[in-house]
């Protein structure tokens, strides 16, 4: 095999980006981990990726995966099919996702047994294209992920644009809903798709909860739309130039772009030029 034969210090091994055939270590003391194989007790990358290390566990995360959903994910998804007593929801992941009748809340609050009545007005809650705003609860024994939306903040997204993103970019955090200051919600669901919206306060879906299954986007000006679309862009270049996407990184990049117009931030050189001032800030502030 045709590898470079120098091992890296034990202090590089988890900081740096490594191809299939890439020697990471020769040193007996660590184990292999998923991404790796090991070949006359040296351990190499099997995938393309960043090498991390637990102790003296050795992975190698790649660059571009499905999701693989974690318990207390917070997800966007999108309506598949109607099934009986449950929705099946693309989550960008091996396979659907599950949203059963019984995890979701009911127009107004009602907190109530399920019956025969609420099975045959299921589509008036989710139907087939409708984009979701969930949470993993569980699996089910097939690996499915069983998701539900009985808190206030989750429910039916309207108002806004998908974005669909790598989901590695997405790090997992405590908030994943965003009301930016340029008046725009984001929901940064960690499996890679990105809600953007028009700003509505909580108060307003806390006063009329049955908004949470309405079908009707309310009125957008221009203003909006056109800071809707910024907001889409700046989180496509990040994730074309591999950019972690977070909350302050789209406040970045956003702040960045506002001297170009919105259809040019995703011209090679603008974009690139953009990456490189939302890395600079975010060095800075770390």
């Amino acid at each position: 095999m045709d590898v470079d034969t120098e091992p890296p210090a034990p202090r590089d091994i988890a900081s740096r980006i490594v191809t299939p055939g890439t020697l990471i270590t020769s040193d007996p003391a660590y184990m292999r981990g998923h991404g790796t194989f090991v070949e006359n007790t040296a351990i190499y990358s099997s995938v393309a990726g960043a090498v991390e290390r637990i102790n003296k566990l050795v992975s190698v995360r790649p660059l571009k995966q499905r999701y693989g959903g974690e318990i207390g994910d917070i997800i966007v998804g999108r309506i598949t099919e109607v099934a009986a007593k449950r929705w099946r929801v693309d989550v960008n992941s091996r396979q659907d996702g599950v949203l059963l009748l019984s995890s979701i809340n009911l127009p107004g609050g009602i907190q109530r047994r399920k019956s025969e009545s609420d099975e045959l007005q299921m589509r008036s809650f989710f139907a087939e294209g409708d984009l979701v705003f969930a949470e993993v609860q569980s699996y089910f024994a097939d690996g499915a992920l069983s998701l539900h939306t009985r808190s206030i903040q989750y429910g039916k997204l309207r108002n806004g644009t998908l974005v669909t993103v790598f989901p590695q970019l997405v790090p997992r955090s405590r908030n994943h809903f965003h009301s930016l200051p340029c008046g725009v919600d984001v929901v940064l669901g960690v499996n890679g798709y990105i809600w953007v919206s028009k700003h509505v306060p909580a108060s307003t879906i806390e006063e009329n909860s049955e908004m949470i299954y309405s079908d009707k986007n309310e009125f957008i000006s221009d203003d909006e739309r056109e800071t809707i679309a910024r907001i889409a862009n700046c989180i496509q270049l990040l994730n074309r130039l591999y950019v972690k996407i977070t909350d302050t990184s789209i406040i970045f990049a956003y702040e960045a772009s506002l001297g170009h117009a919105v259809k040019d931030l995703l011209t090679q050189d603008i974009a690139t030029d953009l990456a490189h001032a939302v890395n600079s800030r975010l060095d800075q502030q770390a």
